[in-house]
């Protein structure tokens, strides 16, 4: 749920004052309490399931290794599409399209190896499961935890600013 915080700014036209109410969406706590309670439950599911995963030491590394390239992938994913729809809203070219290509390669390159090591590793198909609904989980909701911060970050600039701009009004005055 999204709860709106307002914020007033203050501008001056034809000499007379116009109050001018600006809405600052900020997410409830109980939605921020909710998302860092599901990414948390996702690492603690990996955890468990990479730490009593059968098998060569090598498989174990392997998935570790492809967990921890998956997550930070989709991190990167989810700031590059921000990024990218933030600049098309301001008429700019945010990142080269070289970058457009190594964030997205490097992802679905995380996926794939990742979920190719855990399909042809030779372990009981319940466990499989375990870990391909946990890793799943653990993406999605790494997604969700990176739009939360992202949003919370730019209400906080967007009421900097509007602060800024109201003592800057009250010092001309």
């Amino acid at each position: 749920m999204i709860s709106g915080v307002s914020a007033a700014q203050w501008r001056h036209l034809n000499n007379r004052k116009v109050f001018m109410q600006t809405l600052i969406h900020r997410d409830s706590k109980p939605w921020q309490l909710q998302v860092w309670a599901s990414f948390l439950i996702a690492v603690f599911l990996c955890a468990v399931g990479l730490s009593w995963l059968p098998g060569r030491d090598l498989d174990r590394a392997f998935m570790v290794m492809g967990y921890f390239f998956c997550l930070s992938a989709a991190f990167v994913l989810a700031k590059y599409v921000r990024d990218q729809q933030q600049s098309k809203a301001e008429g700019k070219l945010a990142d080269t399209p070289m970058f457009r290509l190594v964030v997205w390669g490097g992802f679905f390159l995380a996926m794939s190896l990742t979920g190719w090591g855990l399909w042809r590793m030779e372990i009981n198909e319940t466990y499989k499961a375990f870990l391909g609904v946990s890793w799943l989980y653990l993406i999605t909701c790494s997604f969700t935890l990176a739009k939360t911060l992202r949003d919370s970050h730019e209400a906080d600039l967007s009421e900097a600013r509007m602060g800024r701009a109201a003592r800057n009004h009250a010092a001309n005055e």
